[in-house]
């Protein structure tokens, strides 16, 4: 790994890691919330042995990522993400490359390939289910009180506490995701030092109140969210990892979406794995990745 790179599109100076970057073949790897480009080093590793060149980008709002334009609106809806994918892509040239995403990254990912059909050549989501991003889509009580924290951040005390005490807030989520006991504490604080970027708690509080219609988005990605929603099904062979311990997104929720897939679809479940699959069994990630995707060479 090397230390952060930046490349700049239409509104964003996004740092990103980089591993092997002589390899043959591109994969993105993207990361969720609350986490950070860091927390894919064993997979990335695993996935630059094999030839691949590995590049981790750090969302909008996280790490050294900048907006361009003080004006901009730190706007964190999901077709916005989607967007700035494309645009990373575009901006190093990659070509068709193998895309990654977990939690918020595989919204990302998959709001990219939404958006443009030939944006990769294989995907991986992770510990997120497919069509989830409708406000309207249905929730048993067991995933609404799983989401408890996207309805405390559409209040004024849930913003206070993402603004003013976001460690103590993002620990509670890795304490209560994933069975006890599956970080260290230099973990957490690797991530949470992402969630000290100016533009964190503005992009995080937009994103969940956006995609419960609890705020307006920004015009600018009005085309894009007319195009995602309803969800469009994918041409881009499509592998699902979720973790069978995870309680933030049931299991469940990534179950039978195999008809938004047009291009090939495969799904696993990893037993005993909670939200952060990359983290807790990097090597069972790696390895389905590159059976699913193949060797770089």
């Amino acid at each position: 790994m090397t230390k952060s790179s930046f490349v700049k599109t239409s509104r964003l100076d996004i740092a990103y890691l980089e591993w092997n970057p002589t390899g043959t073949r591109d994969a993105v790897l993207v990361h969720g919330w609350p986490d950070c480009p860091e927390g894919w080093e064993p997979v990335a590793a695993r996935l630059a042995e094999a030839g691949y060149r590995v590049l981790c980008p750090a969302l909008r709002g996280f790490g050294a990522t900048r907006f361009l334009d003080p004006a901009t609106p730190r706007s964190g809806q999901l077709s916005a993400l989607g967007r700035d994918m494309l645009e990373f892509i575009e901006a190093l040239r990659l070509d068709k490359p193998v895309l990654v995403g977990h939690d918020w990254g595989a919204r990302a990912v998959s709001n990219a390939c939404g958006l443009r059909g030939n944006a990769a050549s294989r995907m991986a989501i992770i510990s997120v289910g497919y069509g989830t991003n409708d406000p309207r889509q249905t929730l048993n009580y067991t995933q609404a009180r799983n989401y408890w924290y996207h309805w405390f951040m559409a209040t004024p005390r849930g913003e206070d506490a993402l603004t003013h005490d976001r460690r103590a807030f993002t620990r509670t989520m890795w304490d209560t995701w994933s069975p006890a006991g599956w970080y260290a504490e230099r973990d957490f604080e690797q991530a949470a030092a992402a969630f000290d970027n100016p533009d964190w708690a503005s992009v995080v509080l937009h994103s969940y109140r956006h995609r419960w219609g609890f705020a307006p988005g920004d015009p600018s990605y009005d085309a894009d969210d007319a195009k995602l929603q309803p969800a469009p099904a994918l041409s881009v062979p499509t592998l699902v990892l979720h973790g069978g311990a995870d309680t933030c997104n049931q299991p469940a929720s990534s179950e039978g979406k195999e008809q938004f897939f047009t291009g090939g679809y495969q799904r696993i479940v990893l037993d005993g794995v909670g939200h952060f699959p990359h983290r807790e069994a990097p090597g069972e990630v790696a390895q389905a990745i590159l059976r699913f995707c193949g060797p770089a060479a």
